[in-house]
């Protein structure tokens, strides 16, 4: 599933777009009511909210995109050949933002002012995670998108292992400066991700092979309700 780094990349890819009206389409039928009601309104805003895109249009019109497993979002010159059937279609003067399996797109209900703080908009404090039940697994806790947004599976393992904490562990059990460490960690890395410097891969999908750090093979299975897999060394993150 795209992380927030790659709503905050499709976020600026869009930028091209801002301060234009727009042409609008939807090729694939299920965008089809978002383009009629976007067709012609200026392009007034594009910004990522952890992991959901947010197109604000003239008249208060606000699209909310969330790419999920298979979405994303491409910006390409205006008059290219499109193959296939793109959920949306965007087009500026000069470029055109074009949707491919977008499986929500829909008007802004509210449902972003219910998330937490955007793990990239600004530090994020550890008291964020006393919020959670105290007696969650860590790692669980850290993809509660009601807690901290943005954050994903791949960058949840990655920020654990730089940290050296385990996702097993409960949040009654981490320290606050353990907490802020995972929270700065995961920013970091993220952010690196977004400028395009992508991090060497530690544990994430790497079950297994050697830990970097300290040679253990990689552990992994599922956590949570949701039964995400979790990557760690059980050696290093204790």
């Amino acid at each position: 599933m795209p992380e927030g780094d790659a709503l905050h990349r499709a976020a600026r890819r869009l930028q091209a777009l801002v301060g234009e009206n727009v042409g609008a389409e939807a090729p694939h039928p299920r965008g089809a009511a978002v383009a009629g009601l976007v067709d012609g309104r200026r392009l007034v805003a594009a910004r990522a909210v952890g992991k959901n895109l947010l197109l604000e249009f003239d008249g208060g019109v606000i699209v909310r995109s969330h790419l999920r497993m298979r979405g994303r979002w491409s910006v390409v010159p205006a008059g290219t050949k499109l193959v296939g059937r793109p959920w949306l279609v965007l087009r500026g003067h000069d470029q055109e933002a074009v949707l491919w399996n977008g499986p929500v797109l829909e008007l802004e209900r509210g449902r972003t002012k219910r998330l937490g703080p955007d793990i990239l908009a600004g530090r994020v404090e550890a008291a964020r995670l006393r919020k959670a039940d105290q007696q969650r697994q860590l790692g669980d806790a850290l993809l509660d998108q009601r807690l901290v947004a943005g954050i994903g599976n791949l960058w949840r393992a990655e920020a654990l292992w730089h940290a050296r904490v385990s996702p097993w562990r409960t949040v009654a059990e981490t320290s606050d400066e353990e907490l802020q460490l995972v929270l700065d960690e995961a920013a970091r890395l993220m952010h690196a991700s977004l400028e395009g410097g992508r991090p060497r891969r530690a544990v994430y999908r790497r079950a297994g092979r050697p830990c970097p750090r300290c040679a253990t093979p990689i552990s992994s299975r599922g956590q949570g309700d949701d039964n995400r897999i979790a990557y760690w060394c059980p050696r290093c993150q204790s």
